[in-house]
């Protein structure tokens, strides 16, 4: 009679492929730095961007290549990135796709200037945060301010904080507006990275978003909400002529807080003022009504 096999049958534990892992992990840190990583979307914002055809090394060596460009609001997808430490420019390579066929490599220096996440909420944000329009702005906005300011007064129309109806609406429209800028300008200046973060992958919604961001997205809908109630209250309370002319007032004002409130915040000063203007409206408010 044959004998059973008694041979052990040994167990063969799967293999880990360390170089995925690192892979991965590297990935995972490149995004934690720099907020963006492979298959991420980016739209051209300047008139145009070389990308060099050959490798970054052939580049770095000062071989001969080749370049072409992409241009405005060409759509860009991330493709590969690369780290060279030799390079005395920038290590970070990042090779993109302009479409199936057209790939190219290009500095992360010289990339990202030069384009904005391909999101709405992204490119509005760059715009917000062009120091030249803001500039124009506040120019264009005293101007405005100040000849809406002459004719209330010649008038004696209302105007928000020194002659205001009585309802309180557009004083917390205003107020709503210098907090959602202190906050702002407060995010920039203690935490940027988080900001930056956010400008990479934007939400309106504050539930998806981390604490202090998800504080200035409720203030960003306040002044939607308190802004459409504001709008009603005046059309309830002034003919259609000085209501007009009272939510143009109300507009200059917000974009005044907007701005000094952005700008003030970030040397500190914004705060003291903040509360000091909460007190001037308030005391205003009384006074009016």
């Amino acid at each position: 009679m044959p004998s059973p096999d008694t041979t052990a049958v040994k167990y063969v534990a799967p293999q880990i492929d360390t170089v995925v892992l690192k892979q991965k992990r590297d990935s995972l840190l490149f995004l934690a730095q720099h907020h963006y990583t492979e298959n991420f979307n980016f739209v051209v914002r300047a008139d145009s961007i070389c990308l060099y055809k050959q490798q970054p090394e052939e580049v770095v060596s000062q071989l001969v290549t080749d370049s072409f460009y992409v241009y405005k609001n060409d759509p860009l997808v991330v493709a590969d990135i690369r780290m060279m430490p030799a390079d005395p420019v920038d290590s970070v390579w990042v090779q993109l796709a302009r479409d199936q066929i057209t790939f190219g490599w290009i500095h992360e220096s010289d990339l990202l200037p030069n384009v904005d996440p391909d999101d709405p909420i992204s490119q509005f944000i760059t715009v917000f945060s062009n120091n030249h329009l803001l500039i124009f702005l506040v120019v264009l906005i005293f101007i405005g301010v100040a000849y809406m300011g002459r004719i209330a007064i010649k008038r004696n129309a209302k105007i928000v904080h020194f002659n205001d109806i009585p309802t309180p609406y557009p004083m917390a429209l205003a107020l709503t507006v210098a907090t959602s800028a202190t906050l702002y300008a407060s995010i920039q200046n203690f935490t940027p990275q988080l900001w930056r973060h956010f400008y990479f992958h934007p939400t309106l919604n504050p539930l998806l978003a981390p604490f202090l961001i998800a504080i200035f997205l409720v203030s960003v809908w306040a002044i939607i909400i308190v802004g459409l109630a504001a709008v009603d209250e005046v059309r309830k309370n002034l003919p259609l002529d000085e209501a007009i002319l009272y939510l143009c007032g109300l507009v200059g004002v917000c974009a005044i807080d907007y701005i000094v409130f952005t700008f003030t915040t970030i040397y500190y000063i914004g705060y003291p003022l903040l509360i000091a203007y909460y007190w001037f409206a308030i005391k205003m408010f009384k006074k009016s009504i």
